[in-house]
């Protein structure tokens, strides 16, 4: 009867009545009926319209249907919906070939009908259906009314494009090209049961409009079964434009029997928008699994831009002939002003192109503004394939804006209607192209290719070019292959490739031949460039082609394209495709008159012109995933494309794309602008023809550029979509750019004397200027080329890319490997050619050798440095001659003697059997590496003891400031200890030492077998690492010898912009979390703030972030003041790369905290949401305070001193009066710590300044244990305040007088030391009970307000029994560093002996220098069967507690005013200080004109008396008139304070308030500002007072995972604000601790800490599973009840996570 429709909300409420049937058997049959809306809410109610809808079927033959037809109308006022059209008015039979059946749709008033929806659902047996047209008219309106919506097209999955449902446009517009098409990617998840046999459908939800739900029954790739498990469907859906794509819908009809489907993604392209849409899925859509849902809505997780093309429509008419059809494949393409579109084929599912017919067909390609002519042609495949082409019309939509002349008189209208006038229109542009003609190879000119300009407006005509194809008279030079041309025109397009076929010679391309072609084209203007190629076929394909010259009959010109090379896979770089450029006449005809130089001159002029791109293509790593089929690649650049290049000729292996393979191919291009995309494919012949490709990578060296393509796809019909070639984009990430390479043509003259030739591998290295040099280059490329080079009396060109070595080459070095039979070779000279920088010729350099490089002839050298003696310079003039200039070189460099003294160390197993080689390196460059092989000295070279002297030429390095020296780790006693090695440069006679006294092995020391050695005297940058690669706290940056000594890094970190962050990675442990990608972060602060990437490059030896790994990097970025987020992130871009973080951290030392993110997130582009990078918000981490730490530069001065350098473990105690630092590992980092070297780096300390001293401690391990300390300087880089520590001693138990490996050092800041030298006296007294003397080994640390004493043994007493009952036993310490007043002693023993319970009754210390005893009385047992059972006992100072607290205090107020203009004030200041006892009194702080105070920049100092009101925890500081009167409080007074400290004189405690504000004055006193207390420096009298004994519960939570316990020992530490418990151990006698999900409990009897900031807990890896998961520590002080929790969650384990046995964990509050 009717609906009614509540909106609950608003309670608002319509109606629609209808009192009709739904029913097939009443009324009018319809079952689906369209109500509008009524009620008092609409204004008007919409009037229901029958819409007349005549259904015309075309005439072609098969054209009816007996499926289901329905039909969509689409108007202004939305659609009518999907109804099926069963009911028609005139014919019983619908759809017949012919019929024009009529139906009619009732429906809410569309007001205009725009589009018709029309489609069938392909049942029956014929349900293909051709739909000439559709006419709609509403019921009632005069025919002339009626719109008309045309089709002519199939609606049938086997022809033309087989959609079964189209959308209709009126009658003179195109729906080819009104409609968009998307295409949309389906891939099914490679999991199993994924595959589905339901109707999937899909809907588009855009920003104008939304798609209809569209079932995907049709697809473009015809897979036979669809949405089969891990394969990709492609469908494309022609619609209306419906503007950038919000969202999709996507699910099943859930029928059949597999119905449940996984759904991995959807990847819709929208060309004409020029956007891709990602949607990641990775989930189920099944009745049976996950949420039971069967379609979903997917939002898209990013859209990326891709090139955007427009629709053109392209009508085919075939004339009306005898044979006229073709069935060979037809191809086209298009050329306009901007440019020319890809290679278009036509063809479709239909039979096309037969006599009479027209042909249609969409495609999509790039717009190229105004067409000036089209090519077309066909392959000649087929039987009957010669094809009459009457004509081709082209269609497509072009925007124009309007007449601007109408605009100017409509100003005054109103803004919109001014912006309608301004909208583009689309017009319609039509070109049609007359060919009447055959292409056929038995027909007309026998022709299949054909160029067409548009009727009627083209000023173009045909040319005939006349080609001149010349084979050099090389052997072997002719080819049987077909040979395929391009010519390239400036500006005007270019031919497209012809097959050469009719010469005028019977057999072609055969040596020194000359053959002649024709090939007609559209007028090209002048040539630019050619390219030429083979197929590769026949039994000789290899070709050597002389050149081509081109004659342009139209204005009779001639072009000379030299090419002097070999297309040949097994020649050369193995390329059978060229590209060449013209020259001028005068460099050909230079060539052809001095016949007797048969050598290529012109090489580097081509070279220059041309990109050579080397080309690696890595096969991935599969089952099956290498191929046998032919492999092509088209590079597309921004001006223009390779054409296809096949891959034959690969550097890297015999057999090409085998699996898990990387190979290397050579593609030459003439300028094809900046490379956008590749494509690559093959031909699937041969067996096993499926192919998975990881990646392309194209690097070309004269661009300075080298871009990745990802791809990580099949190429296989029966895998992925089935496609066998792909179009792959670059990844931004993996682009890597370099100073671009530079063509040398390089001439190489091998002697006219017997065996002067040579087999070996030769090679080459040219040097500039201030020693700037190239990489080593081998002049062959494969064996064979070395065979047949450098013969006798030959000549030999080579044409290279090298590095830009400036203006002049100074020298070059040119060696050989000494391979092959006979290698010895005579070298008569070189000579390198480079073009002029404005390429109008060229400089030859010349470089005489004439000796020989031979092991068995002249010095024995394989090597030689040659410097230049003449250049020889050709100019081309204007007047079209070459100008010829030769000039001698001025003072080219020397050629040095070099004495080398190599000196072998004298230990046991010193000397070496193996090779060894030495670089040098001086200011001028360096010499390259040279085997030292003849010895002067000895027979036996490199002998225990023994010096060996080697004379070595080289041309003048400079000052060597370094050399390298390796041996090769051959024969039988390969470790070497080298001493050092001495060089005497015997030109000049200055003498250069470089000391090194280490080990070069493999199984000693660094296991090492290279060295780097300085100069002694050298105090340039020394680390070769680079600029930003840290260890764990230091950093090197490469340096030239020249720099200064300040690093990069240092200058960046005193400015305060780069600062340190610490970041660890963990991997998550689910199969396939592992990537080998490149991990970077960004961190961003506010405001748009944010670091540059900064890559997390593994260190070497790990390739990949491995599942369950933690990886630790320390990385330097910029300082971005409060971190708000983190983005996280990977350059991989392949399917494959997926990535699982499990877990981020990120320390930052300077500001003390430290984040973690629990992410446990994919970063794939096929799991979770297909993103591979992620911005996380900090709020979402755990923010721990870890203590801020100050960033200083240390330098480590090792002495000068035979064996002063050391590789054993050294560690690092700073002490400051505000606490001291844990001891540091110094890293040795490869070469730090070596005799007389100074090494500096950056380290984090606490921030404890100002410095008091430091303690160094070598733990004596290692090949080398003994260390010579000269001194240690530390510097802040935050105020550069300088801490010298001086040693200049031994740290050894050998070469030390007392057998120390501990030394402690005094600060030295501006010449003033600040610690005193003192003697220690210590009295022990022992109890007067049974049992209290002991014969345990006692052990104490002295605690004071500089620090602590480091552990004393105390061992010499006065008794010769020590310890005994009722005894005082007297102990002196000196030389020892005073720590001012001491506030505790932590005593100890090792329970020895027998009875070793000890019962201390106290311990005196005197400090000579301050003159002062301090008592710790103690009186309690130290005794495992006694009291609490502790062996350790910590004491504190009994002079502590003369300090009594008074009521009243004085308070020292110092105020700080900003140095700004406006800042200061010329009145009064009050401040209260707010404190834990109470609230103090107001003070005011005056100003008078005698004694002004609170000026701009000034700093202010009052002192008041007061109650003591404890730790100050907040002030109030107000800001009043000095009269007190009210009207002088002026508004707009302030005064801008920066800082105020508040000293409490009587223990001296410093309270900081940060301030940085305007006060205002005010009358007031109710208005003022609170500032809370920013940092305490509690003084030391304070902290002592707080030293009472404390029992400390420790409760230790193991966890509940396999394996988690541990029999290991277990120690902790505690951290707390006033000082450390020390390492203790967590004991129970005959108790099995920490096992799996137990919690056990100690108690720590220590002196109070306060406040617990952190507890580091270990094991020794003890025992058989010693690998422990701890849950969480929890420590609860038994004097206050305070309960500090510490979770941990991690494992202490060598084999598992980052194998730490330790950790550090903070309090979680």
């Amino acid at each position: 009867m009717k609906v009614t429709l509540l909106k609950t909300l608003t309670k608002e409420k319509y109606s629609f009545n209808c009192g009709r049937w739904l029913d097939i058997n009443e009324d009018d049959n319809e079952i689906v009926r369209e109500l509008p809306a009524e009620g008092s809410l609409v204004t008007e109610v919409m009037p229901v319209i029958k819409y007349r809808v005549t259904v015309c079927t075309g005439t072609v033959s098969g054209s009816g249907t007996d499926a289901n037809v329905f039909v969509c109308l689409i108007g202004d006022q939305g659609d009518t919906g999907d109804r099926v059209l069963y009911n028609c008015i005139n014919t019983a039979n619908k759809f017949e070939k012919g019929n024009a059946d009529e139906f009619f749709v009732e429906a809410v008033t569309l007001k205009q009908v725009r589009r018709v929806r029309i489609g069938h659902d392909g049942k029956g047996g014929s349900s293909g259906w051709y739909l000439a047209k559709v006419i709609v008219r509403e019921e009632g309106q005069p025919e002339s009314e009626a719109v008309e919506f045309p089709c002519y097209r199939w609606l049938d999955k086997n022809e033309d494009d087989g959609q079964i449902v189209r959308e209709l446009v009126p009658a003179g517009e195109s729906p080819m090209l009104k409609n968009v098409s998307y295409h949309i990617s389906v891939k099914t998840g490679d999991v199993p049961g994924a595959s589905s046999d339901s109707r999937v459908f899909i809907k588009i939800y855009g920003e104008k409009a939304d798609s209809s739900k569209e079932t995907l029954l049709v697809s473009d790739n015809d897979l036979g079964n669809y949405f089969e498990r891990g394969r990709v469907d492609e469908f494309t859906i022609d619609t209306m434009d419906i503007g950038k794509i919000n969202r999709i819908l996507i699910g099943h009809d859930n029928v059949g029997l597999r119905c449940g489907w996984f759904l991995a993604s959807v990847q819709i392209m929208v060309p004409v928008q020029g956007r891709q849409y990602m949607f990641p899925c990775n989930r189920w859509l099944d009745k049976d699994e996950a949420d039971g849902r069967v379609e979903v809505e997917v939002y898209p997780s990013e859209i990326l831009p891709i090139e955007k093309l427009i629709n053109y429509e392209v009508s085919v008419v075939t004339g009306d002939v005898r044979a006229a059809g073709t069935n060979a494949k037809v191809f086209m393409q298009i050329y306009g002003e901007t440019g020319k579109t890809e290679l278009i084929t036509l063809e479709n599912r239909s039979n096309n192109f037969e006599r009479g017919a027209t042909d249609i067909f969409k495609r999509e390609a790039a717009d190229v503004g105004k067409i000036y002519k089209i090519r077309i042609g066909h392959d000649g495949k087929g039987i009957g394939d010669g094809w009459f082409l009457e004509s081709v019309t082209l269609k497509r939509l072009a925007k124009r804006t309007k007449d601007p002349d109408e605009k100017k008189k409509k100003k005054k209208k109103s803004e919109e209607e001014e912006e309608e006038q301004t909208k583009e229109e689309e017009v319609m542009d039509i070109y049609t192209f007359v060919a009447h003609r055959w292409l056929a190879r038995d027909e007309g000119d026998k022709e299949l290719v054909v160029e067409l300009v548009p009727e009627g407006e083209s000023d173009l005509e045909e040319n005939t070019y006349e080609v001149h194809v010349l084979t050099g008279s090389v052997g072997g030079a002719g080819t049987d292959a077909n040979v395929f041309l391009s010519i390239y025109g400036i500006g005007r397009g270019d031919t497209g490739e012809r097959q050469l076929k009719r010469s005028n010679n019977l057999n072609k391309f055969e040596k020194g031949q000359v053959d002649v072609f024709t090939i007609k084209a559209i007028d090209l203007g002048e040539l630019k460039k050619l390219r030429i190629r083979h197929d590769n076929s026949g039994n000789s394909p290899s070709w050597f082609l002389e050149r081509v010259e081109i004659v342009d009959l139209k204005d009779s010109t001639t072009y000379y394209f030299p090419c002097q090379r070999w297309l040949a896979v097994e020649e050369d770089d193995g390329q059978i495709v060229r590209e060449l450029v013209p020259v001028d006449e005068a460099f050909v005809k230079k060539d052809s008159e001095n016949e007797g130089q048969s050598l290529a001159t012109l090489g580097l002029e081509q070279k220059a012109k041309s990109t050579t791109y080397t080309v690696k293509v890595k096969t991935g790593d599969k089952k099956n995933a290498g191929t046998d089929a032919n492999v092509f690649i088209t590079l597309y650049g921004s001006k223009d494309d390779t054409g296809i290049v096949s891959l034959k000729a690969s550097k890297t292996n015999k057999n090409k794309f085998e699996r898990g393979k990387v190979d290397e191919f050579t593609v030459e291009s003439v300028d094809i602008g900046d490379l956008k995309k590749i494509k690559i494919g093959h031909d699937n012949k041969g067996n096993s023809t499926g192919w998975f490709l990881e990646w392309v990578e194209l690097d070309a060296p004269s661009l300075g550029q080298c871009l990745k393509f990802p791809c990580g796809r099949w190429l296989d019909k029966s895998e992925d979509d089935g496609a066998i070639e792909r179009i792959i984009f670059p990844a931004e990430l993996q682009t890597t750019e370099y100073i671009p390479f530079v063509p040398y043509e390089i001439t190489v003259y091998t002697s006219d004397i017997f065996g002067a030739g040579t087999d070996a591998d030769v090679f080459i290295v040219l040097y500039g200027s201030d020693g700037i040099c190239t990489q080593q280059k081998s002049l062959c490329l494969n064996k064979r080329e070395q065979r047949m080079y450098f013969e006798r009396n030959s000549v030999n060109q080579f044409i290279v890319e090298l590095e830009d070595v400036g203006d002049i080459i100074e020298k070059i070095r040119i060696g050989h490997n000494g391979g092959g039979l006979n290698s010895g070779w005579h070298l008569d000279r070189v000579a390198i050619r480079r073009l002029l920088p404005n390429g109008k010729g060229s400089e030859t350099v010349t470089f005489p050798c004439e000796r020989w490089l031979a092991k068995s002839e002249d010095d024995g050298e394989i090597v030689r440095e040659l410097v230049p003696s003449e250049i020889f310079t050709e100019k081309l003039m204007k007047d079209g001659t070459l100008k010829q200039i030769e000039e001698e070189v001025e003072d080219p460099l020397e050629v040095h003697t070099y004495k080398i003294s190599v000196f072998t160390g004298d230990i046991y197993g010193a000397g070496t059997d193996a090779n060894v080689f030495l670089n040098m390196y001086g200011d001028l460059g360096d010499m390259g590496e040279r085997k030292l092989s003849k010895s002067e000295t000895n027979f036996n070279k490199f002998e225990r003891g023994q010096e060996d002297t080697f004379t070595i030429q080289a041309v003048d390095l400079g000052i060597l400031y370094k050399i390298k020296i390796r041996h090769d780790n051959s024969m039988f006693s390969p470790d070497w200890f080298l001493d050092k090695v001495e060089i005497l440069d015997e030109t000049t006679e200055e003498s250069f030492v470089f000391l090194c006294e280490r080990w070069l092995s493999k199984k000693k020391e660094d296991k090492k077998i290279e060295r780097t050695l300085y100069e002694q005297n050298y105090d340039g940058e020394r680390n070769s690492l680079d600029g930003l690669s840290l260890s764990a706290s230091s950093q090197d940056s490469s340096g030239n010898p020249k720099e200064t000594k300040k690093s990069s890094l240092v200058k960046a970190a005193e400015e305060g912009s780069l600062i340190p962050y610490h970041v660890t990675v963990t991997t998550g442990t689910v199969y396939d979390s592992s990537t080998d990608s490149r991990v970077y972060i960004i961190i961003m602060g506010p405001q748009k703030v944010q670091t540059e990437r900064l890559w997390l490059d593994l260190p070497e030896g790990k390739d990949e972030f491995a599942d369950g790994s933690v990886e630790k990097f320390s990385v330097w970025g910029l300082d971005v003041g409060e971190i708000k987020k983190v983005e996280v992130g990977h350059d991989g871009a392949t399917p494959e790369s997926c990535w699982l973080v499990d877990e981020l951290n990120i320390v930052v030392p300077t500001k003390g905290v430290m984040y973690n993110f629990v992410c446990k997130c994919w970063l794939a582009r096929d799991k979770g949401d297909g993103l591979t990078s992620r911005i996380l918000n900090i709020l979402d981490a755990d923010c721990v305070n870890i203590g801020v730490k100050v960033l200083y530069e240390v330098t480590i001065v090792t002495g000068d001193i035979e064996g002063g350098g050391t590789d054993a473990s050294i560690f690092m105690t700073v002490f400051g009066s505000n606490g001291n630092t844990e001891e540091m590992p110094l890293e040795k980092n490869g070469d730090r710590f070596e005799r007389g070297q100074e090494d500096s780096f950056i380290m984090e300390i606490a921030d404890i300044a100002p410095l008091r001293k430091m303690r160094i401690r070598t733990d004596g391990k290692g090949t080398r244990p003994h260390w010579y300390l000269e001194r240690i300087i530390l510097k802040n880089l935050t105020n550069q305040e300088v801490a010298t520590f001086t040693y200049g001693e031994w740290l050894s138990k050998l070469k030390n007088a007392k057998g120390s490996l501990v030394c402690e050092m005094p600060a030295v800041i501006n010449d003033e030391q600040m610690m005193e030298d003192t003697t220690y006296t210590l009295q022990v007294k022992t109890s007067d009970i049974v049992g209290a003397g002991t014969d345990a080994n006692v052990s104490l640390i002295l605690f004071g307000e500089n620090g602590d004493s480091g552990t004393l043994s105390l061992k010499e007493s006065n008794k010769s029994n020590k310890f005994e009952r009722n005894q005082m036993d007297e102990f002196s310490f000196s030389d020892m560093l005073s720590l001012g007043d001491l506030c505790k002693v932590r005593i100890w023993h090792d329970n020895k002996g027998i009875a070793p319970g000890w019962h201390l009754e106290y311990v005196d210390v005197m400090d000579s220098a301050m003159d002062k005893t301090f008592r710790f009385q103690c009186d309690r047992w130290l005794a495992k069967g006694e009291d609490d059972g502790q062996l350790i006992r910590e004491l504190a100072c009994a002079n502590n507690d003369i300090l009594e607290l008074k009521e009243r205090t004085a308070y020292e107020i110092v105020t700080v005013t900003s140095d700004r203009e406006d800042a200061e004030t010329k009145e009064n200041i009050w401040i209260i200080l707010e404190g834990k006892l109470g609230r103090s009194k107001e003070f005011l702080m005056e100003n008078s004109s005698k004694k002004r105070r609170f000026e701009r920049g000034a700093t202010d100092t009052f002192q008041f008396s007061s109650k003591n009101v404890g730790d100050i925890a907040a002030i109030c500081v107000g800001h009043c008139p000095k009269d007190g009167k009210k009207s002088s409080a002026k508004a707009d007074v302030f005064w801008h304070v920066q800082e105020i400290i508040i000293t409490e004189m009587e223990l001296c405690n410093k309270y900081f308030f940060r301030c940085n504000v305007k006060i205002p004055l005010r009358y007031k006193r109710r208005d003022y500002k609170v500032f809370e207390c920013a940092k305490v420096t509690e003084s030391f009298a304070s902290k002592a007072r707080s030293l009472v004994p404390v029992k400390y519960e420790t409760i230790i939570v193991t966890g509940f995972e396999k394996g988690a316990g541990t029999n290991a020992n277990v120690f902790i530490t505690i951290f707390g604000l006033n000082g450390d418990s020390g390492k203790r151990a967590l004991k129970h006698k005959f108790r099995n601790l920490f096992e799996r999900g137990k919690t056990n409990r100690f108690y720590l009897e220590t002196l109070d800490m306060g406040e617990l900031k952190k507890v580091r807990i270990e094991h020794d890896n003890s025992g058989l599973a010693p690998g422990w998961l701890v849950e969480r520590v929890e420590i609860t002080n038994s004097a206050t009840g305070v309960t500090t929790i510490f979770p941990c969650g991690k494992w202490l384990d060598e084999n598992r996570g980052d194998g730490l046995i330790w950790r550090e964990l903070f309090p979680r509050y």
